[in-house]
């Protein structure tokens, strides 16, 4: 009657080993590092930057406890913050041996201290958040005007091209301020330039004036059409940020939008604000230009054209330019590595409507010339693609050259990745000290030790054997629900601390159903065994209900909940989640492993057990 078969037993064994080990990360705390990340989008942190930090690490005596590379950077290990200092100080030099010209970012970190048997598992600790681990938190200002002066400077060009391809002819299209003048010397062309801005431009709002001999169409952006371009602008800011952030290396990022023109930013575990402040405020563009075929590559640089080098295979080559900008980053929709029709590496690229027309009528005009795309960070430009124009296209073409694959990747991720759609200022900073962090942990932990210790003392004295076992049973629903959240990678903040604080006492509320369930059948007359069997099965029904109406209020706080009330929610599901297997499962099978091979039993220790009249 209350014994569970053998796989059912190790089944509940394994999973309550499997927590155990997914557990056992978080307990071991964490270690100065240093992490180094690209500065520059067309810089890689490959094995031979690791090679050379190793190098000169060794060189200086300066010992480290390991290293690990990926899609971050590198991260090295260290026992102590003076050897991460010092280490510090070695790297920059070794990889950045001209300040002012940085390729890497060279920043402090923590990582975990956990052995590597385990990492090797996958059993990696929790994320903190920033009130728990210390680090930086930024207020950004998005700057609206500037995106809207982005958009018009990028209107008047689709203009220009438009008016010129219907052959209306024109005194010139010019911006000034968050408005666009077109200047005519005949009343005619400007009602059939008004005719075609309409067709192609709905989002402007035209108006016409005088202003002396010229006649002048002035066009403004829309209502409405300014509220997408702000709404847009930031939300590409945010995913521009989240590449940057990456990055880092920081477990777990903070990015959202608070307000209309506002970006919150919090980097837990950061500890070089400087750098964190850097990487965040870089202004990264790209930019189609056409190559100057005739400027000498030995001589100086040609008044109509500008010269930036070109990396290929560690090898920098100067390329000269024209200054005319053909079409800017925020034409390009989409970019992915392919291969050409010859099955060579290429770059498939995708262009909106507007940059696919201009693109049309560049390509048109200037077959087997050369046409470059330079990407611009830090105000200093590289190109990253440089290749001839073998036939026309419009939205959708394809670079090629002597590309490899790893080299098509990187370039489709360049394009990608976009820039800033406005500028932004930092209007608030504040940063979090590790010791302050580790104060909010121990207080949280010294919460939730003295709250166990309280809930299992009264279990015990009220309820004796079987106060033991459910407390064995909370014990294994608290090394559950830590070895979920270390599992998914969850971010645990102070509000998490709180919900897991609040989830031991719900979780005790089942156990308490079970036992009083039991005495009641035992009040009954039921015999020992059947009152557990019974106690067990009816007392489901109730935990059930109670625990899916938490489970809804909680989804709510998960479906419309942000920040530490959305932290405060996962906690919290994931928590009535795993008491319920703890309570009725692991519970039952203790109880089983203690009575269920008695086949005469008198009496359960389930404490005082009333009965009417006595």
């Amino acid at each position: 009657m209350n014994r569970y078969p053998l796989w059912k037993n190790l089944s509940i064994l394994l999973v309550l080993v499997v927590g155990l080990l997914y557990t056992l990360p978080n307990f071991f705390g964490e270690v100065p590092a240093v992490q180094v990340s690209s500065s520059r989008s067309t810089v890689k942190v490959d094995s031979d930057v690791e090679a050379r930090v190793m190098e000169a690490l060794t060189t200086a005596r300066i010992a480290y406890t390991g290293t690990v590379r990926d899609e971050s950077g590198l991260r090295i290990r260290f026992a102590d913050d003076k050897a991460q200092l010092h280490a510090k100080d070695l790297i920059e030099k070794t990889l950045n041996p001209v300040p002012d010209d940085a390729s890497y970012v060279v920043a402090l970190n923590l990582l975990s201290a956990s052995p590597r048997w385990l990492s090797a598992l996958g059993a990696h600790p929790m994320y903190l958040g920033l009130d728990l681990r210390g680090g930086v938190h930024f207020l950004l200002q998005v700057d609206m005007k500037g995106a809207l002066t982005k958009q018009l400077d990028a209107s008047s060009g689709d203009l220009r091209a438009s008016l010129r391809e219907k052959k209306i002819y024109n005194s010139g299209v010019s911006r000034d301020d968050l408005t666009l003048n077109m200047r005519f010397s005949e009343v005619a062309m400007r009602d059939k330039a008004r005719v075609v801005v309409r067709d192609t431009h709905p989002e402007l709002t035209l108006a016409e004036r005088a202003d002396g001999a010229d006649f002048v169409l002035v066009a403004t952006l829309s209502p409405a059409e300014q509220k997408r371009i702000q709404e847009e602008a930031v939300k590409q800011n945010i995913i521009t940020l989240h590449n940057r952030v990456n990055e880092l290396g920081v477990a777990e990022p903070v990015i959202q939008q608070q307000g209309a023109d506002r970006i919150v930013v919090q980097l837990p575990g950061v500890q070089d604000v400087s750098k964190a402040k850097d990487l965040i405020g870089r202004t990264a563009t790209l930019e189609v230009r056409m190559v100057q075929e005739s400027a000498d590559l030995g001589g100086s640089v040609p008044a109509s054209a500008d010269m930036f080098p070109e990396i290929r295979n560690g090898v920098s080559m100067p390329v000269y330019v024209k200054k005319q900008v053909v079409l800017t980053g925020d034409r390009f929709v989409g970019a992915t590595a392919s291969f050409d029709n010859n099955h060579n590496p290429a770059v498939s690229i995708r262009l909106d409507s507007a940059g696919g027309k201009i693109m049309r009528q560049v390509t048109r005009e200037n077959l087997k010339k050369r046409m470059a795309i330079v990407l611009f960070e830090k105000n200093k430009g590289e190109v990253i693609s440089d290749a001839t124009i073998q036939g026309e296209f419009g939205n959708q073409f394809e670079i090629t050259g002597q590309f490899s694959t790893d080299e098509t990747n990187r370039l489709s991720i360049l394009i990608r990745s976009g820039a800033l759609a406005a500028p932004m200022d930092i209007i608030e900073e504040r940063t979090i000290g590790p010791s302050l962090g580790a104060e909010n942990i121990k207080k949280g932990f010294d919460s939730t030790l003295w709250g166990f210790i309280a809930i299992a003392v009264f279990m015990c004295i009220y309820y004796r054997l079987f106060g033991l076992i459910s407390t064995l049973a909370l014990a294994a629903n608290l090394l559950l629900l830590v070895a979920v959240l270390s599992l998914l990678q969850a971010t645990l903040t102070l509000p998490g601390i709180a919900a897991i604080a609040l989830t031991l006492g719900m979780a005790i509320d089942a156990n308490v159903l079970i036992n009083e369930r039991i005495r009641e059948e035992l009040r009954s007359g039921v015999t020992p065994q059947a009152a557990i069997d019974v106690g067990y099965s009816r007392a489901f029904g109730t935990i059930l209900d109670s625990n899916v109406t938490t489970l809804i209020a909680g989804g709510a706080l998960l479906a419309f909940g942000s920040g530490p009330v959305r932290g405060f929610a996962i906690v919290h599901v994931l928590g009535i989640l795993t008491s319920m297997f703890s309570a009725i499962v692991v519970s039952r099978m203790i109880t089983n492993f203690v009575y269920g091979r008695r086949r005469k039993l008198d009496t359960l220790a389930i404490g005082q057990v009333w009965k009417p009249g006595v």
